[in-house]
Parts: structure tokens; C-alpha cells; sequence
């Protein structure tokens, strides 16, 4: 995540209410999803593939990828300027040419391992992209692992913008930064009303908590590349004013990471896409 870090910054930190505590009115009735979690264990054994250098990231979650099934012509990249490491893309096609992005920045900061900001976001793709792969999607879901992110969202701005110049119909953003330091989180003020409330609608069906979390005037993620162009997104995140000293330091490593915190929230993502699939247009 892109922090200007100050003890002014750490004031503006507002805790909300448990998001999901009842059910909203679409919760009664909603329409089935389908999904299938990977084992823990698993996105465990990703999150453990870290490395530590900006110049060994793409290639790591390019493996990652691959050996979640997402690879060949479903695996590609976008060159970004101002940055050596593409942005890479997996796509998995549905019934509409529409999309549903799901993104995370892959680089770091190099003071600590770059863990939690952001190999908790990107390494948790390809199990996204594996845990909806096991029935046709009405949407086409892109999986993107963007560089860039800690030098100006370069590489978020440039996707949107070869969106732009291509016409894909963009309904949808994910943003996935800074996971696993406590329960599900989400930036309620920078994100579109709708996807929050299905976020919550997703919380209610998996019976999983989602608090939120508000980080104005602390920093930016790459959401923020969508809603300047006008596409409805959200942040999911796991930060907290107690936490928020961790990032761009040495105290960015594994251990800060809550491993049944972090699987939670990979749950409840993943009946969130499946949910999103079937409810936008």
C-alpha cells in the first residue's frame, strides 16, 4: 500500500462498526454462488513464496499462477513505463466480454520482507483464480498483479488506461492491500456504495466478520486509478492505527501476518467474486 506515514496520518484512522452484524434485505433471497475455497495449507505454502526484491516479484507470482492452473494463452503481461516489471494478467473468460478485475501490487518497499504490503494481496490471486475456475462465470474475471504500485500507481493508471483505448466494459474493481493483520477490512469511503453492500451481503452468508476501516489522507492503493476513471471499486484491507507503523519498514515480515485471520478473509473474497458474478450487469 502507498503510505505517506506520519502521527498526523495515524489520527485520521477511523474504526467503524461491524459492517455485517445483520443481514441486509438481499441477504434473504440472493442467488446461489458457486466456489471452492483451496486448502489452507495452500495459501499458506503462497503466502511462504515471498521474496524480498522488487526484480524477483513478477516472476514469483508468474509461478504462482501457473501452478494454479492459470497459464499459456490464459497468462499475459503489460508493459508499464517508468518500471522494468510488467503488470501481469490472468484472465479467466466468461459469457461477457464485461469484467470484473481483481488486483493487488506485487512490489515493495525494500526495508522489511514486503509481506503484508503487499505479497498478502498478490499471492492470494491465483488461489482467487482457482477457487472460481470450476464453473462457467457470467463475467470475465481478470486477475491482475500490478507493479508500480509504491512509486504513483503506475501500473493500476496504466491498465486503465490500455482499458480505455480498447473499450472493455470495466464494471467492476477488487483491490486487495495489506492482509491478514486482523479481520476483514474495507476503505468504506473510497469505495462504491453497491459493492459494499455485497460485500456485507457476502459477510452475512458466510457468517464472517467485515469491519470498516476508513484510511483518508494516509496514503492510496490502486482503486483509485478506477475511481478516477469512473469505475465503481473497493479496497479490502486489514490496517489499523495500532498496525499502521508496521508498513515500509522492517517490521513488514511473515510472522506479523495472522495466518486464520488471513485464510478468513481469502473465504470471504472468494464468495464475494462468485456473488459479484451473479449480481452486476
Amino acid at each position: 500500500m502507498q503510505y505517506a506515514l506520519s502521527a498526523v496520518a495515524v489520527a485520521v484512522l477511523t474504526y467503524g462498526t461491524a459492517l455485517a452484524q445483520t443481514p441486509p434485505p438481499e441477504a434473504q433471497a440472493g442467488p446461489a454462488i458457486q466456489f471452492a475455497p483451496v486448502a489452507k495449507a495452500v495459501v499458506e505454502q503462497r503466502l511462504g513464496a515471498y521474496t524480498v526484491k522488487n526484480d524477483q516479484r513478477e516472476p514469483a507470482v508468474r509461478k504462482l499462477f501457473e501452478e494454479a492452473g492459470c497459464g499459456d494463452d490464459k497468462l499475459s503481461e503489460q508493459k508499464v513505463g517508468g518500471v522494468k516489471a510488467p503488470n501481469l494478467i490472468c484472465t479467466s473468460p466468461g459469457e461477457s466480454a464485461s469484467e470484473i478485475v481483481v488486483g493487488a501490487h506485487f512490489d515493495l518497499v525494500e526495508k522489511g520482507q514486503g509481506v503484508v504490503d503487499n505479497w498478502t494481496g498478490a499471492s492470494l490471486l491465483p488461489s482467487l483464480y482457482e477457487g472460481l475456475d470450476i464453473t462457467p462465470r457470467r463475467h470475465t474475471f481478470r486477475f491482475v498483479a500490478f507493479t508500480g504500485e509504491e512509486k504513483g500507481l503506475l501500473g493500476s493508471r496504466a491498465y486503465v488506461r490500455q482499458a480505455d483505448k480498447v473499450h472493455e466494459p470495466i464494471i467492476a474493481m477488487v483491490n486487495m492491500d495489506t492482509l491478514g493483520l486482523s479481520e476483514t477490512e474495507v476503505w468504506v469511503s473510497h469505495a462504491d456504495p453497491k459493492l459494499v453492500s455485497l460485500l456485507k451481503t457476502a459477510a452475512v452468508a458466510m457468517k464472517l466478520p467485515v469491519f470498516g476501516m476508513n484510511v483518508d489522507n494516509i496514503g492510496s492503493s490502486d482503486s483509485e486509478s478506477f475511481r478516477n476513471d469512473r469505475i465503481p471499486a473497493i479496497t479490502i484491507h486489514s490496517l489499523t492505527s495500532q498496525t499502521l507503523p508496521l508498513l515500509h519498514s522492517s517490521m513488514d515480515r511473515i510472522d506479523a501476518v495472522h495466518i486464520d485471520l488471513y485464510y478468513q478473509t481469502y473465504r470471504l473474497v472468494l464468495a464475494y467474486l462468485a456473488l459479484l458474478d451473479v449480481s452486476l450487469n
